[in-house]
């Protein structure tokens, strides 16, 4: 059994020195008498287990008196054989968790190794976990999975007491209270629980809306918030390298890890090259640490900057010191967005005005009451000195306060923010289902106002499946199939370059003649070529060759180099391979065909440069491939692979497809105001290629050498050169990361919203520095996404732009509702405060202006936060940051809807009775029909900010039609069946038609509204709002 064989002697030193480290003597001794004290208990173990298995299998024993001869078997036991039965109760979690928390060199040295740990935990190193799903059940049953607990959720509970927190529901439920004991103390229980208990039910209703609709929001908020920390990770599993979820990791399993990535769970270094990770996310501490065989220790949660590698999960969830910081802390995606804030001072100030007229409205009425001006239902005076009861006094002013506290209700716009929130999370949703996810609130709004669109080649603008498609060796072309062509010997040291220099991996299932090809497009591409056309055998290369030093890709370098040694041999083998100009100019020798070394001359230079520029054309990435023979022994080897005086292997042609719809989106973005700039790696000529393809760059249009520029040409500009070239630049070729930074630097300066996509790790600087941070979801690394706003799913350019259009449809959106509810407020307040100088009345009652309140805070906000983009959007400039909420626009449709309304119901207060016929309560019913049927009306209006046409694409939207329907529903019951609670009368089908046509007549007033031109930019608020 290999979790009870007997260590190696190298193992053993090796487990000495970590023990012996240290000065005293006293600590030596006392290391080796655990070490003499663990070494007896493992020897008692390994014969107790070794002699159960022997008996077990009923073999004949070579007995004596005083011993009993057991055969061990040390053969293959590094790694656990098949029956093997050790328990993985001997270690346990809390062992592995301060093991690798605490760095502990000691504890991993008692344990005998990373070897050794794997045995005990069952760990193939090689193949990993068996992958069955009772293995992986008990692993998570006796480690944990790797999760960590959330902070609870609010319950839809606390949302309801958070609504009824706010300062005027309380003074309205003070007010019903007073008005509900009241009423029963002068009217009884029977008929004086009316005016107080209807208040308190519109309330109560207002109060559930609202808070059904945040605790939808919140979860669904927390939905996102799961699936954005749903990490892809790559494990070892029955012998194959495959992707799972982060949540499905377990002890135990063998995880690759390289540049970009997060560290999924605690671990141990297995193999690898090159790895570095930062640990400023645990530590605090910004240095980089270099892990190997003698560092092994990764930590959950710290990022990956450097090489790649091969982890032994040892902790996962929270048995790390990751999952504990994490289960403390809960990812705010509730933050206020700026044009949250920027609604939060308008409302405010609206707030103000409305409180304002409140305060005026109450003084009014009060000081008719008390001076005798006002007359109950029955035509006599309400108040006179000395004879009226105290009681009736005390219910007057209680009506009196109610109807002021509830015109402060419609006055402020609570429901802005709602609408927001609405809007966002609605945009959030139908966002996930078009490829975006959003990580940041404020990137949906920010989005509709970009003017500047940076964005990667690879996998965004192209499809990202690519194959060697034209190889060049000697300065000829050869067809990637014809490998008969090219001596056998140069094509087993180009396949040593292919095998052996590459992070991807080639697996070959026994059932399937088709390998399995793991890694980057690029890898996957040279890897597939080398297997179908060259014959390559992975497994072969790795068991015939010996890595020795590795110097990974990186996007600065743009090139990985390998040194190999053949097993058995000293001398060592140098591969380079990366883009072909700068491999070329490495290079001091190339291969011919036949096999023979040619001097570089500045003429086969030449020739060379031509070949990739003629690949490049024709939008092939050039990778070259490059050898050289390190003349002298392992021990002479410095560990620096040389990149000078190498020999030139041949050139590769690599076609990415451009994405289908590309150009339609890039074109869509054009006539939206967006500039579009393509910042890739690859050379000019192949820059050129695809953004010519994709229309980023019209040859008409662009002069190019001021429309393509290559990183380090725009690096060394002067800071005015760079400001004056920046609208020009169409495309930037052989950029790096910091290429990138400066770009966005300088297009903010000009005073431009820029949106950036990016993938890799570098990226990280220019994704936090953009107002809008893209990262793909498919190619991009942890880092990137952590750095980003949104994720594109997909990968594709084309979602980008469907980001943008959402961006501009939330902003949009938003200013609806904003007209909407402005008309109501205005029209409320101006009734109200009319009717109470001039009568002494307030027309609408509280439980009225309470459901007026409803349909427009809450069902409004519904209706005209959830209307979808329309292509019209992207026919529009975009929307500055600066611009002011109610544009011109908003004001002309805003005051010529509530001027209309104004004037319709103070002609109804004043003539209303004369002209029905009716006394002051059905004309008061009319008046609070028509009101209500007018914002129905206006809901229309409002869905078309400047078309005259406000019913088109209406069929799609059929939440907006549902919500319609059930506010007329709900008013006709309001009216005709509540009577008592709503303090209507019923009304005749003349009245209900009068009131309907009244309301109608919004529609075509609308329409002429909109023949008058407007023009100009800041009004009022924007300038209000600038100076706050």
């Amino acid at each position: 059994m290999s979790s009870l064989r007997l260590r190696k002697p190298s193992e053993e030193a090796a487990t000495d020195a970590v023990l012996d480290r240290g000065d005293g003597p006293t600590n030596i001794f006392h290391r080796r008498r655990w070490r003499l004290a663990f070494t007896v208990i493992y020897f008692t173990r390994a014969l107790e287990y070794l002699s159960k298995q022997v008996l077990g299998k009923k073999m004949d024993l070579l007995r004596t008196l005083s011993y009993v001869a057991i055969n061990v078997d040390l053969k293959n036991s590094d790694n656990p054989r098949e029956g093997d039965c050790p328990s993985l109760g001997d270690v346990g979690p809390k062992i592995l968790s301060n093991l690798v928390r605490e760095k502990s060199f000691e504890s991993l040295a008692q344990i005998g190794g990373v070897k050794r740990l794997a045995s005990i935990l069952m760990t193939n190193l090689e193949k990993g976990l068996s992958g069955d799903e009772t293995d992986l059940i008990r692993r998570t049953n006796i480690f944990g999975a790797n999760k960590y607990n959330k902070p609870q959720a609010k319950s839809f509970l606390s949302f309801v007491l958070d609504a009824f927190k706010d300062m005027i529901i309380i003074i309205l439920i003070a007010c019903a209270v007073l008005s509900l004991a009241f009423g029963i103390k002068q009217h009884g229980l029977k008929e004086g629980w009316y005016d107080g208990g209807s208040i308190i039910i519109a309330i109560f209703l207002v109060v559930i809306v609202s808070a059904v609709s945040n605790y939808k929001q919140g979860r669904q908020f927390r939905k996102l918030s799961k699936e954005s920390s749903n990490i892809k990770v790559e494990v070892v599993r029955d012998g194959r390298r495959q992707p799972i979820s982060i949540f499905d990791i377990v002890v135990g399993d063998v995880v690759y890890v390289k540049i970009g990535d997060q560290v999924p769970a605690d671990g141990l270094f297995v193999d690898g090259h090159s790895l570095r990770v930062d640990e400023s996310s645990m530590t605090g501490e910004s240095d980089h640490i270099e892990v190997d065989s003698e560092n092994p220790f990764l930590l959950s949660g710290t990022k990956v900057i450097d090489g790649y590698g091969r982890m032994m999960v040892a902790s996962v969830g929270m048995n790390t010191a990751w999952g504990e910081m994490m289960s403390s802390v809960s990812r705010d995606l509730d933050e206020e967005t700026p044009l949250q804030a920027r609604l939060n001072k308008l409302t405010s100030f609206i707030g103000k005005v409305g409180v304002s007229v409140a305060v005026l409205v109450l003084l009014v009425l009060m000081i008719r009451y008390f001076t005798g001006h006002t007359q109950d239902d029955a035509g006599n005076r309400e108040f006179t000195s000395g004879k009226t009861k105290s009681g009736d006094v005390m219910d007057a002013v209680v009506r009196i306060v109610a109807a002021a506290v509830t015109i402060v209700v419609v006055a402020i716009p609570e429901g802005l923010p709602l609408a927001v929130t609405l809007t966002l999370a609605y945009s959030m949703k139908r966002m996930m289902g078009d490829n975006a996810m959003v990580r940041k609130l404020s990137a949906c709004e920010t989005m509709g106002s970009a003017t500047t669109i940076c964005t990667d080649k690879t996998g965004t603008l192209t499809l990202n499946e690519m194959r060697v498609t034209e190889l060049c060796m000697g300065k000829e072309h050869v067809s990637v199939d014809a490998s008969k062509e090219i001596a056998t010997s140069i094509v087993e040291v180009l396949l040593q370059g292919i095998g052996l220099n590459t992070t991807g991996t080639v697996h070959m299932r026994p059932s399937e003649s088709v390998p399995e090809i793991l890694g980057s497009p690029t890898e996957k591409a040279i890897l597939s070529w080398g297997v179908s056309k060259l014959g390559m055998t992975m497994d072969e290369l790795k068991q015939e060759w010996e890595i020795v030093q590795v110097e990974a890709f990186n996007s600065e370098k743009k090139r990985s180099g390998v040194a190999v040694r053949r097993r058995g041999e000293q001398a060592i083998h140098i591969h380079w391979k990366g883009a072909a100009e700068m491999i070329l100019a490495m290079c001091s020798d190339y291969y011919s065909q036949s096999g023979t070394v040619n001097v570089m001359t500045d003429e086969a230079r030449s020739d060379f440069g031509t070949v990739i520029k003629n690949m490049a054309d024709k939008s092939l990435r050039c990778i070259a491939f490059a050898c050289k023979k390190f003349d002298g022994s392992l021990a002479q080897f410095h560990g620096k692979l040389e990149e000078d005086g190498l020999t030139l292997l041949g050139i590769v042609g690599i076609k990415d497809p451009c994405r289908p719809g590309v150009r339609r989106a890039v074109v869509s973005c054009r006539s939206a105001g967006v500039n579009i700039k393509m910042i890739t790696g690859d050379n000019m000529h192949t820059a050129r290629a695809i953004a010519l393809e994709c229309g980023i760059f019209n040859p008409e249009e662009d002069l190019e050498h001021e429309a393509i520029v290559e990183g380090v040409q725009f690096r060394n500009y002067s800071p005015e050169q760079r400001t004056a070239a920046i609208e020009k630049i169409r495309v930037m070729a052989r950029s790096s990361p910091f290429d990138k930074l400066l770009m966005v630097q300088c297009l903010k300066q000009k005073g431009h919203v820029v949106a950036v996509t990016g993938d890799g790790t570098n990226d990280a600087p220019a994704l936090k520095e953009a107002d809008i941070g893209l990262s793909m979801g498919i190619q991009g690394t942890e880092v990137a996404k952590e750095s980003s706003d949104i994720v594109i799913l997909d990968d594709n350019f084309a979602s980008v732009v469907t980001v943008l259009r959402w961006g501009r449809c939330v902003y949009n959106n938003i200013q609806k509702f904003i007209q909407f509810q402005l008309t109501v407020n205005v029209a409320a307040l101006v009734i109200n405060l009319v009717a109470a100088v001039s009568s002494g009345n307030v027309p609408l009652t509280a439980v009225q202006l309470l459901w007026v309140n409803l349909i427009m805070d809450t069902l409004g906000a519904l209706a005209l936060a959830t209307e979808q983009p329309t292509n019209d959007l992207m026919l529009k400039p975009p929307v500055g940051r600066t611009e002011p909420l109610i544009s011109r626009v908003m004001w002309r449709n805003l005051v010529s809807q509530a001027l209309y309304q104004v004037i319709i119901l103070l002609t109804l207060q004043f003539k209303g009775s004369s002209i029905f016929g009716v006394d002051k309560k059905v004309r008061d019913t009319i008046i609070f029909n028509c009101f209500v049927l007018c914002q129905v009306f206006n809901e229309f209006n409002a869905r078309k900010l400047e078309e005259k046409n406000v019913f088109k694409g209406i069929h799609k939207n059929k939440l907006f039609l549902g919500i319609i329907s059930m506010t007329i529903i709900l008013q006709v019951v309001m009216v005709e069946f509540l009577k008592r609670f709503a303090n209507t009368e019923r009304l005749d089908w003349g009245q209900w038609g009068a009131c309907i046509g009244l309301a109608a007549l919004s529609w075509p007033i609308g329409w002429l509204v909109k023949c008058i031109p407007v023009s100009g930019k800041k009004l009022f608020f924007s300038r209000r709002e600038e100076a706050s």
